[in-house]
Protein backbone atom coordinates (compact mmCIF):
# COMPACT_ATOMS: atom_id res chain seq x y z
CA UNK A 1 0.00 0.00 0.00
CA UNK A 2 1.84 3.26 -0.65
CA UNK A 3 0.93 6.73 1.30
CA UNK A 4 -1.44 8.84 0.71
CA UNK A 5 -1.06 11.71 -2.11
CA UNK A 6 -1.61 14.58 0.35
CA UNK A 7 0.97 17.87 1.69
CA UNK A 8 2.97 17.31 4.84
CA UNK A 9 0.42 20.06 6.29
CA UNK A 10 -2.88 18.42 5.79
CA UNK A 11 -1.13 15.30 7.22
CA UNK A 12 -0.35 17.24 10.64
CA UNK A 13 -3.64 18.69 10.69
CA UNK A 14 -5.91 15.56 9.74
CA UNK A 15 -3.22 13.69 12.70
CA UNK A 16 -3.63 16.80 15.38
CA UNK A 17 -7.24 16.66 14.80
CA UNK A 18 -8.03 12.93 14.45
CA UNK A 19 -5.86 12.26 17.46
CA UNK A 20 -3.97 9.78 15.58
CA UNK A 21 0.29 9.28 14.92
CA UNK A 22 1.23 11.05 11.75
CA UNK A 23 2.66 7.82 10.28
CA UNK A 24 -0.91 5.86 10.88
CA UNK A 25 -2.38 8.57 8.63
CA UNK A 26 -0.47 8.53 6.18
CA UNK A 27 -0.52 4.74 5.74
CA UNK A 28 -3.88 4.68 6.43
CA UNK A 29 -6.30 3.27 3.59
CA UNK A 30 -8.04 6.09 1.43
CA UNK A 31 -11.69 5.04 2.33
CA UNK A 32 -10.81 4.54 5.93
CA UNK A 33 -9.37 8.11 6.21
CA UNK A 34 -12.75 9.58 4.73
CA UNK A 35 -14.66 7.32 7.49
CA UNK A 36 -13.07 8.92 9.93
CA UNK A 37 -13.36 12.57 8.58
CA UNK A 38 -16.73 11.87 7.89
CA UNK A 39 -16.98 11.01 11.51
CA UNK A 40 -15.40 14.01 12.85
CA UNK A 41 -17.61 16.31 10.63
CA UNK A 42 -20.75 15.28 12.12
CA UNK A 43 -18.99 15.18 15.65
CA UNK A 44 -17.95 19.22 14.66
CA UNK A 45 -21.37 19.92 13.27
CA UNK A 46 -23.55 18.23 16.75
CA UNK A 47 -21.20 20.37 18.70
CA UNK A 48 -22.43 23.55 17.14
CA UNK A 49 -25.77 22.60 17.07
CA UNK A 50 -26.02 21.99 21.01
CA UNK A 51 -24.24 25.31 21.04
CA UNK A 52 -26.20 27.17 19.36
CA UNK A 53 -29.66 25.72 20.97
CA UNK A 54 -27.96 26.83 24.40
CA UNK A 55 -27.60 30.16 23.23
Amino acid sequence: MKPLQISAETAQKLSKSLNLPLERIMHMPQHILVAKLTELHKAEETQKEKNSQET
